[in-house]
């Protein structure tokens, strides 16, 4: 492949794998590349200024565990969150192009199928099935710890110990 070079890159697009969501429902498709502070940013606004109940996160290849960091993320800063996680694969189609093309014809382009990971998680503000596949129920939070970076000196995190 060393006369070669990535020329595009695409993903099959697929429905989200959560029956009954709402149509206006935000997906935060989270790209290796994407800053977590940007995706951060925007997702909560979404949830805490607009007054959305739910949310998906959605990555694939290289970018799931950034899409885990990001809903762990939201997790500990509102708290309360039901979850449902779906893993499935996505095939990607990547078009590379021969660097040393032959003298008489053009250059060939080579085509190549991934099927690369991919996730997909809800959160949601409202109760959902605990009896489907994938589903984490709200951790229990000591409310005044909501948004709070966890540390030993802190008074407040010493008196929600028992919570």
């Amino acid at each position: 492949m060393e006369n070669f070079r990535k020329v595009r890159t695409s993903e099959e697009e697929m429905p989200l794998p959560f029956p009954d969501l709402p149509p206006d429902v935000v997906e935060m498709k989270v790209k290796e590349g994407s800053k977590i502070r940007n995706l951060m940013n925007f997702a909560m606004a979404q949830m805490e200024l607009k007054g959305r109940r739910q949310i998906v996160f959605s990555g694939c290849g290289r970018a799931v565990t950034k899409t885990i960091t990001c809903v762990e993320i939201m997790k500990r800063k509102l708290g309360g969150l039901h979850q449902v996680t779906k893993v499935r694969y996505k095939t990607v189609l990547e078009v590379w192009e021969n660097q040393d093309p032959p003298p008489d014809g053009p250059a060939q382009n080579l085509t190549v199928h991934k099927n690369v990971p991919s996730i997909c998680i809800l959160l949601s503000r409202d109760p959902l099935d605990p009896n489907q596949t994938g589903y984490q129920p709200p951790e229990r939070v000591c409310p005044k710890l909501v948004g709070m970076k966890p540390s030993s000196s802190n008074p407040l995190l010493r008196r929600c110990q028992g919570y």
